[in-house]
C-alpha cells in the first residue's frame, strides 16, 4: 500500500483543536486578537496545526472556540473579493497562499460555552466525533513538519488498540511545568506503556522526566470518563485526570506514549514564541537566507557589546 492508501485505511480520520483560551500571557496583543492567530513568520499558529493534521490524513478538523474568536472562522473561510483582486493582478503566489488556509482541510467550529478546562473542551467534541477514535492537537505546541509525529501515534493506536499520548524528555528541573508520565518500557525505545499521569509535579514527586506534549490520539471511551470526572486542578475538568483514569487500567484499552525526539516549538510562552519565529524563519524558503545572515550579525554584535560591558 502507498502512504496515501495507508492513511485512508486508518481508523482515525478526525482531529480536534481546542482554541478557546483567553491568551492572557500575551496581553495586550491578545486583547482583540485570538492567541491562535498570532503569526509564526507568515502564517498564524493555528494554520500550522491544521496543516499538521491534514498531512497525517486527518482532513476533518473541529476547532473548539470561545467568545471573540471570529478571526479564526474568517481565516479558514474563502475571501472571494481578495482572491479576485489577486487574480486580476496576476499575483499567483499570494493567491495560492490565501487559498491554502481555506483548502487545507474541512474545518468546523464549535463553541465551548463555559471555560471549564481542556477536558471539558475535548468532551464538547463528542457530537462531532461520535463513536470514533480521534486526534487532539494543542495549538501551543508546533511540531516541525520535517519530524512527523501524528503518523507514528496513529500507527501505534491502530496496532495496539490504545490511547496514545505524545511524550518528550525534559530536564528534571523543568518537569513541574508539564504533565508527567509514569511508564513501563516496551521492546521499542520510542514507545512506553503509561501506568499513571501527574499534572505538574515537583521534581521530587515526578515519576519520570517524560512530559506530556500537546498531541493525543484518543479512543471514544474518553468521553464517558470526562462526563463522570469531578473538577481537578484549578477547579477545571482536566484532560490529564481523564487520561490517568485510563492509564490506571480502569478503561477498556491501554494507554501508550510515543516519545518525540524531533523539533518542537512552544508558542504558549512569549519568549518561546519569539524563538519559534526565529527558528522557523531561518528555514523559510523565501526569508531564510536574509534572516540567517541577520541573526549571525546580531549575535556577533551582541557578543561584542557584552564583552565590552
Amino acid at each position: 500500500m502507498t502512504d496515501t492508501q495507508v492513511k485512508h485505511s486508518r481508523s482515525v480520520t478526525k482531529a480536534v483543536v481546542p482554541a478557546a483560551g483567553l491568551g492572557t500571557r500575551f496581553l495586550p496583543a491578545t486583547k482583540a486578537m485570538p492567541k491562535e492567530m498570532l503569526p509564526i513568520v507568515d502564517k498564524p499558529a493555528i494554520q500550522y496545526v491544521v496543516e499538521e493534521a491534514a498531512s497525517a490524513g486527518l482532513g476533518d478538523v473541529l476547532i473548539i472556540t470561545g467568545r471573540n474568536k471570529d478571526n479564526l472562522l474568517n481565516h479558514f473561510d474563502s475571501v472571494p473579493e481578495l482572491e479576485y483582486s489577486l487574480e486580476r493582478k496576476g499575483d499567483e503566489g499570494k493567491l495560492d497562499k490565501v487559498r491554502e488556509s481555506s483548502e487545507v482541510a474541512e474545518v468546523h467550529f464549535l463553541r465551548q460555552g463555559q471555560p471549564l478546562g481542556l477536558g471539558h473542551a475535548v468532551g464538547r467534541a463528542r457530537c462531532h466525533v461520535g463513536d470514533e477514535s480521534f486526534a487532539v492537537l494543542l495549538g501551543d505546541d508546533l511540531i516541525d513538519p520535517r519530524d512527523p509525529l501524528l503518523d507514528r501515534m496513529i500507527a501505534e493506536h491502530d496496532s495496539r488498540g490504545a490511547t496514545v499520548i505524545a511524550l518528550m524528555e525534559v530536564p528534571r528541573e523543568s518537569v513541574h511545568l508539564y504533565g508527567c508520565a509514569a511508564v513501563e518500557t516496551t521492546d521499542d525505545p520510542d514507545v512506553v506503556r503509561i501506568t499513571g499521569l501527574i499534572e505538574k509535579p515537583s521534581a521530587e514527586e515526578a515519576p519520570s522526566n517524560l512530559a506530556i506534549i500537546g498531541r493525543y490520539v484518543l479512543r471514544p471511551e474518553i468521553f464517558d470518563v470526562i462526563d463522570e470526572l469531578p473538577p481537578g486542578r484549578g477547579g477545571e475538568i482536566q484532560l490529564t485526570d481523564a487520561l490517568n483514569y485510563l492509564a490506571e487500567g480502569k478503561g477498556d484499552g491501554p494507554v501508550y506514549g510515543v516519545i518525540f525526539r524531533g523539533r518542537r516549538y512552544d508558542t504558549g510562552d512569549r519568549a518561546d514564541w519569539i524563538k519559534a519565529n526565529v527558528l522557523l524563519g531561518v528555514d523559510h524558503e523565501e526569508l531564510g537566507d536574509e534572516i540567517t545572515e541577520w541573526v549571525i550579525g546580531f549575535a556577533d554584535r551582541l557578543r561584542e557589546q557584552r564583552s565590552e560591558g
